[in-house]
């Protein structure tokens, strides 16, 4: 058994918004592991329309306030969708139409929380999902082959996400039947089922 205390940090995708069930992959995920016997303490820390930048200004207190280091401890990351949503010039620095967060910049706010994130505890990166808006999807495909080069020169795992959930039959239909965005429970069960047999995840949790 595996005793792990593990942080999620991201945005409506990470925190399952959009699950009836109020678990997303998250909670399955993790549900699954504890079925393998392992003692796993899972903190979401995922909240709705956060953007990379928005992680970056507060994923360290929050996961260090989640995970001292006199336990065993880990870090998983999935953003970027919110990035690469169109803008709508409401909030400071969004052009109306562009992206909310440019790539460079995206990339940049990457950089500085895996790099920390790293030194912290063990670390994983879950490619952002599809959404039911082609182009967005288009633009958060392109972002994530970038961060997938970051994580590789920084030696943290990736796992993209986007062609596997636009093959699911559910992630793209539960999205469009409710606001565009956001699956239900069959879409976030799909993610979990990727994640779970994931050689770096399984290293955490046999």
């Amino acid at each position: 058994m595996t005793t792990l205390r593990i942080a999620f940090l991201g945005d409506s995708m990470t925190n399952g918004t959009g699950d009836p069930t109020m678990l997303g992959w998250v909670g399955r995920l993790c549900a699954t592991a504890a079925t393998r016997g392992h003692d796993v303490t899972a903190y979401n820390c995922g909240i709705r329309r956060n953007t990379s930048a928005d992680i970056a200004a507060r994923w360290h207190a929050e996961a260090t306030a989640r995970l001292p280091p006199d336990h065993p401890r880990a870090l998983v990351f999935c953003f970027g969708v919110n990035d690469c949503v169109a803008g709508n010039g409401a909030s400071p620095g969004e052009e109306n139409g562009a992206p909310r967060v440019p790539p460079k910049t995206s990339l940049a706010h990457a950089y500085s929380i895996l790099t920390a994130a790293k030194t912290l505890a063990p670390t994983l990166f879950i490619g952002p999902p599809p959404i039911d808006d082609p182009e967005t999807t288009a633009r958060t495909a392109a972002l994530d082959r970038q961060y997938a080069a970051l994580c590789a020169t920084l030696a943290i795992p990736h796992l993209p996400t986007i062609d596997a959930l636009l093959a699911d039959p559910h992630w793209i239909a539960e999205a469009r039947a409710g606001d565009g965005a956001h699956p239900a429970a069959k879409g976030y069960a799909a993610m979990a089922a990727l994640i779970d047999p994931w050689p770096p995840w399984r290293a955490w949790l046999p």
